[in-house]
């Protein structure tokens, strides 16, 4: 797997890693990015594919309520 070096705010690293309580800075962002991409994963299961939705809009203009 290829790894990625950035830098980062470190009180922002700091409070992800008791936020997490984890020790390691590295261990602390990795694992919050990772419940980050699998959140996402869970909205997309729950609400479909944003893309798929997307084609299926209706392009007429709503009529007005009320």
């Amino acid at each position: 797997m290829a790894k990625v070096s950035i830098s980062l705010d470190a009180d922002l690293v700091v409070e992800v890693m008791v936020l997490a309580g984890i020790g390691s800075p590295q261990d602390a962002v990795e694992a919050i990015v990772r419940d980050y991409v699998a959140h996402g994963h869970r909205t997309e299961a729950r609400t479909g594919l944003r893309e798929q939705g997307l084609r299926k809009v209706d392009v007429k203009p709503r009529e007005p309520e009320g």
